[in-house]
């Protein structure tokens, strides 16, 4: 398992810790429910995780990882065994709701399927902000590639906030073409395009982003691996 954490911000601090005075209330964000809506543009402030660790922290996560990889499934259980509030989102089950005219990738990614995909991405966006606007933290599963910044991680960080963080999910080749066997539907991809999403993934060796090889482990070493990654992440000093 490999820990590269890298610039995520000062000890006990996480990056977009900067509620004010009052709490969000103190802007005006409440409405007579009691929910707190959004803020006008840009990111959601909120609060600093405790120094003992992650477990009562208001965490916005990315888990990346190929097809096959266990993102989706390490992340629900993540959520669900945390001590506070915690949502998981899973880009894919957010991109199909689309029911006619839905675009799948695996017909070939056009045009429609990326609009499709970017659309779904900004909707897990701001669900995100929504959750943490609220003092619940949340986990997004998605296949980020190394090679696109832009509408990657980049966009990732721009629709939910500079304290996202992100960590990837990268067991070996054989593990994910022997998940991806057990898939039905438009999840299970060719043992070709598995390989090729899983090649693709290998960028972000030396991205300076935490990696959890996680071909020997279950859901809940995983899960607990992925906790690891994070304690160490808020915790690094700059330059990490």
């Amino acid at each position: 398992m490999q820990h590269a954490v890298g610039g995520w911000g000062q000890p006990g601090q996480h990056p977009a810790a900067q509620v004010p005075p009052g709490g969000p209330a103190a802007l005006g964000w409440t409405d007579p429910t009691g929910h707190l809506a959004l803020p006008p543009g840009g990111p959601v402030p909120h609060p600093a995780p405790p120094a003992q660790g992650t477990g009562h922290a208001t965490l916005a996560v990315l888990l990346i990882g190929p097809a096959g990889a266990g993102k989706t499934t390490v992340a629900r259980h993540w959520a669900a065994t945390r001590p506070v509030p915690t949502a998981h989102i899973s880009l894919d089950d957010v991109r199909e709701w689309v029911c006619s005219g839905f675009a799948d990738p695996q017909a070939g990614w056009n045009e429609h399927s990326e609009a499709q995909y970017r659309l779904a991405r900004r909707t897990c966006g701001f669900a995100a902000r929504n959750f943490l606007a609220n003092g619940i933290s949340c986990i997004v599963d998605d296949a980020v590639f190394p090679d696109r910044p832009v509408v990657g991680l980049g966009g990732w960080k721009r629709h939910v906030g500079p304290g996202l963080l992100p960590v990837v999910l990268l067991p070996g080749l054989e593990i994910v073409l022997e998940r991806n066997a057990e898939r039905s539907g438009n999840r299970r991809l060719s043992d070709e395009e598995v390989a090729r999403i899983h090649g693709r993934m290998a960028g972000w060796y030396g991205s300076g982003l935490p990696i959890i090889d996680n071909s020997q482990y279950d859901v809940e070493t995983t899960a607990r691996a992925l906790d690891e990654v994070l304690a160490r992440a808020i915790a690094a000093p700059p330059g990490w």
